[in-house]
């Protein structure tokens, strides 16, 4: 079986009318990105909870999908008509059926974190032997090693692990910064998330790996102090969690805080200043990762 795609561009305002219209009209699925995607002119937009959300690109490119034989100059037609909008210069093309499981996987391959240590799909083979390897899959849960504020994560705790550690993954969304750190010898490692999907999740990345960790939520979380503590969450969450995420760490012990944009920096590592002094570890792609060491003293 073949579909139809039908392509235009639109302001930001129209983008959701044309979208919501396009889907009432037959249309089987409708995506709105940037057309300057993957150029210098790209536009990455970022959200969070609490925050007012940055909106659409200004100019947003619609592809709908259509199935095969439709009339998607008649169908575009009809819907510019009944939402009182010019009817946009458009494309089309035909896209062929296709195994969508093999071409989802052709997207992930195996990420080098560091020297020696790899997130590795399940369907590929681990590109340096001996070497340590995290199997993880793309799934309902956030962190496949592939963003740059888990990379950030992954590659510090690669440093910071030297064997033995207690570990805390606060927000550990598939678990896979917590199951990182099993991997690279820490001595016990837990994770926690409000999101009982990520939870089930990281549990069965855990046993898929072959690694202990505990997994619950976060009024289930034991309460003693940890020699590390990560969280890769959001800026805004960050700064709320605070008081939460100092009283699980030792002192003396080391956190490290992701999901943050550079711009943010400054005000999350404020809302620490109490119990750490936190510094930028490391930058990428716009996120920065903040790091340091519990106070001996408040």
């Amino acid at each position: 079986m073949a579909y139809l795609s039908l392509r235009f561009d639109t302001d930001a305002a129209g983008a959701e009318r044309w979208s919501d219209a396009l889907l009432d009209a037959g249309a089987l699925a409708v995506d709105v990105s940037d057309p300057a995607a993957g150029t210098p002119d790209e536009s990455p937009l970022y959200g969070e909870p609490g925050v007012p959300g940055p909106g659409l690109w200004r100019v947003s490119r619609i592809d709908a999908l259509f199935a095969e034989g439709t009339d998607a100059g008649r169908v575009l037609a009809d819907t510019a008509q009944a939402i009182g909008a010019p009817m946009p210069s458009h494309e089309t093309r035909e896209v062929a059926d296709q195994d969508w499981v093999r071409a989802t996987q052709a997207q992930f391959g195996p990420i080098a974190i560091g020297e020696g240590f790899w997130i590795v799909p399940s369907w590929c083979d681990l590109p340096e032997p001996g070497a340590i390897a995290l199997e993880l899959d793309p799934g309902l849960a956030f962190g496949t090693g592939s963003h740059p504020t888990t990379r950030l994560c992954l590659e510090w705790l690669r440093g910071a692990i030297a064997g033995g550690e207690t570990v805390l993954d606060y927000g550990c969304g598939s678990g896979i910064l917590a199951i990182a750190a099993a991997k690279l010898g820490a001595r016990a490692v837990a994770g926690t998330d409000v999101d009982a999907q990520a939870l089930a999740a990281s549990a069965a990345n855990a046993r898929a790996n072959g690694v202990e960790a505990a997994f619950v939520m976060p009024d289930r979380l034991d309460p003693g102090e940890r020699d590390i503590v990560v969280a890769n969450i959001l800026a805004n969450p960050l700064i709320l969690l605070a008081p939460a995420l100092a009283a699980r760490t030792k002192r003396g012990g080391r956190i490290a805080l992701s999901g943050i944009l550079e711009a943010q920096a400054d005000e999350v590592a404020a809302a620490y200043a109490r119990w750490f002094t936190l510094a930028v570890w490391r930058r990428l792609d716009g996120w920065v990762l903040l790091a340091g060491t519990r106070h001996a003293i408040g």
